[in-house]
């Protein structure tokens, strides 16, 4: 409530109610609570980079190991980094054309905490760590189906 709300001046004609409306719309618009989509954004942007350290080192132990398909499995392992930096950069480009940051806050136990700034709304966002590692496993699978599928043509 601001000083100029109980002078009753504001109740007069000095103002039209379309202009009070416009007024309040804007304001609602700039401190709106993120869309549920919005939210799974938001987790996908804290999932990927996770996911994309995990084939990493995946890497890392393939070219290690004397396996004789092991540029087989780097190939495929390269095939989905490159697809993990593809799905970043357009989330990247959508949380900023959104205006919605996720910045990282702490992490208690087993719960990780983020904090989500969505067009002036600002919330703390929770996720438990096992949580992550099954949403990563989905994801990697769902990756390396894709991989397999490319594969797959010469196989037979």
């Amino acid at each position: 409530m601001s000083k100029l709300d109980g002078n009753g001046r504001w109740q007069s004609k000095m103002t039209l109610t379309e202009h009070t409306e416009q007024y309040e719309a804007r304001n609602e618009s700039k401190a709106s609570r993120p869309t549920p989509e919005e939210y799974t954004m938001a987790r996908d942007y804290i999932l990927l980079p996770h996911m994309l350290t995990m084939v990493e080192r995946s890497i890392e132990e393939i070219r290690a190991s004397t396996n004789i398909l092991k540029r087989l499995y780097v190939i495929a392992a390269q095939t989905v980094m490159n697809q993990i930096h593809k799905d970043m950069h357009s989330l990247r480009r959508e949380l900023s054309k959104r205006n919605i940051k996720v910045i990282s806050d702490e992490q208690i136990d087993l719960v990780i905490y983020y904090k989500i700034i969505c067009r002036g709304y600002e919330e703390r966002f929770g996720i438990v760590r096992d949580v992550v590692r099954s949403e990563i496993s989905v994801r990697l699978t769902k990756y390396l189906k894709d991989v397999a599928q490319l594969i797959e043509p010469y196989g037979k």
